[in-house]
């Protein structure tokens, strides 16, 4: 149970600071609104996916994965 325990408080602590990245870094990283980030707008509606948005957090959080996996 203590390695359950551990695992939860460290989740935890990670799922704040991706918060308080994502809620106070808005104004200084431009995530969303980055070059290659597809955003289509029509008359009856808008189309937006952020490709390289995706790309960018998909190698940031497989690096942290592996530092923590070894």
């Amino acid at each position: 149970m203590s390695d359950i325990g551990k695992m939860l408080i460290g989740m935890g602590v990670l799922l704040i600071v991706v918060g308080g990245i994502l809620h106070f870094g808005g104004k200084f990283l431009p995530l969303g609104k980055l070059p290659g980030d597809i955003s289509i707008t029509g008359e009856h509606g808008s189309f937006y996916f952020p490709v390289v948005t995706c790309i960018i957090i998909s190698i940031v959080l497989s690096v942290v994965a592996n530092l923590f996996h070894r």
